[in-house]
């Protein structure tokens, strides 16, 4: 759809769109343009607030003139969902899938199959230096692949629907991003991903243009098929706007709805964060955003507790390389890079992202904040993984609400609000 106009549609003051709106919004986006035309659509896991079941059902009707219609679910390196978790994300039965839906596909991405992935051109390392600008260093490594998901090469065009929320690696989230890293091979995540390590969370999250945010863009840019955005923002489970474009147009103007929906703006920083993981985020590697979006208002030598007593795992996907390495700031690893040159740069930066900024100077580790796991990981692992352990069940979060003013924050169902100090705002 470049060049084509904006379509959208934004709630007033405290009011979220109407399912008459939602479908008019997309109907007035997409029936005409993908009249005819085999679609893929790129969706998100359940880890992102989104209310997909009213989508799939209103794009399945919407475009129901459309040749072909799929959905992928865009994971990144999440690991697949089941057949049942698939029906369950769309909001359909495994009846309905075979009757009512047997004419829409619904995949899973596969970064970790090489069979699966195709190449469509190559970011060069001097490409790559001049984006990243003064964050550039040499363990970002050379030339990369831009690899992604074979099957959506076979589809006239592609269609990503995703919300917008403060990221802390690409500045916002949505958009270009659920091509890469979203359906994307590993090597595009890993730089990415480090990249943002690289800056630090303070530098990046809540920042509409960034480094990261300039690669994904050159990575879509060789991507030959046309790609229409239904960038959405979420609010309380509905939708404060719904914008359909160019993937950067609908993007921007998301990000700008986003910046004013989900920023929280305090006074003061706090010595002790009590940060509730929504519980959506079945694995510390989605738990992370607990810490990730409050870490801004921990005052130096401050503690944020994330609090998840649902959570057993740290990573299903990538837990090997966090028991191996732990969770450590960036300096860590930077300077003692010959013990760690050979672990994912994905993996090396959420280790980072989780511990925060921090120093490293003569073999001494200081972190800028404590990072305490009140969950069901027990307190060896934690230990082991370098990371505080408080008993979930010693924890009365009711002890921890109303005490803004003894220095003390509680925000329950954390992840996706962005907290930040008044100060640091412009």
């Amino acid at each position: 759809m470049s060049g084509a106009s904006l379509i959208q549609s934004v709630g007033l003051s405290g009011e979220r769109l109407s399912a008459p709106t939602v479908r008019q919004t997309l109907a007035a986006g997409l029936s005409e343009s993908l009249r005819g035309a085999r679609v893929l659509a790129l969706i998100p896991d359940h880890t992102r607030s989104l209310p997909l079941p009213l989508l799939f059902e209103q794009l399945a009707a919407v475009l129901a003139e459309a040749k072909q219609l799929d959905f992928m679910v865009a994971l990144g390196t999440h690991p697949p969902l089941s057949e049942a978790a698939l029906c369950r994300l769309v909001g359909i039965t495994p009846e309905q899938r075979r009757d009512r839906y047997r004419h829409i596909g619904l995949f899973n991405h596969a970064w970790d199959k090489p069979g699966a992935l195709a190449q469509i051109g190559t970011l060069s390392r001097d490409q790559l230096q001049a984006m990243a600008g003064d964050a550039w260093h040499p363990s970002l490594g050379g030339d990369v692949p831009v690899r992604l998901n074979r099957a959506a090469l076979a589809y006239d065009h592609i269609l990503i629907v995703g919300p917008t929320f403060p990221h802390e690696v690409a500045g916002f989230s949505g958009g270009a991003k659920y091509l890469f890293p979203g359906i994307s091979g590993p090597e595009i995540i890993n730089v990415t991903h480090w990249l943002g390590a690289l800056i630090g969370i303070p530098g990046i999250i809540g920042v509409r243009q960034t480094p990261v945010r300039d690669i994904i863009h050159a990575a879509a840019a060789l991507l030959p098929t046309p790609v229409t955005l239904v960038s959405l923002v979420v609010v309380d489970d509905g939708l404060a706007g719904m914008f359909i474009g160019d993937d950067r147009q609908a993007f921007e103007a998301a990000a700008e709805l986003s910046a004013r929906e989900h920023i929280t703006w305090v006074k003061q920083p706090y010595r002790q964060v009590l940060s509730g993981a929504a519980p959506r985020y079945d694995e510390l590697w989605t738990a992370a955003k607990a810490m990730y979006k409050l870490e801004p208002v921990v005052a130096d030598g401050g503690e944020i507790i994330i609090y998840a007593p649902h959570l057993e795992t740290v990573s299903h996907v990538h837990g090997a390389f966090l028991y191996r390495v732990g969770y450590h700031v960036r300096d860590y690893f930077l300077k003692q890079w010959e013990r760690f040159s050979d672990v994912p740069l994905g993996v090396l930066a959420h280790s980072t992202h989780l511990k925060g900024a921090g120093t490293f100077h003569n073999g001494v580790e200081c972190a800028r904040i404590r990072v305490t796991l009140a969950s069901k990981i027990p307190r060896e692992d934690c230990e082991r993984l370098n990371l505080g352990y408080r008993e979930p069940r010693s924890i009365d979060v009711r002890t921890f609400a109303g005490r803004e003013a003894d220095g003390v924050l509680f925000v329950p169902e954390a992840g996706e609000r962005l907290y930040r100090v008044k100060r640091d705002e412009g």
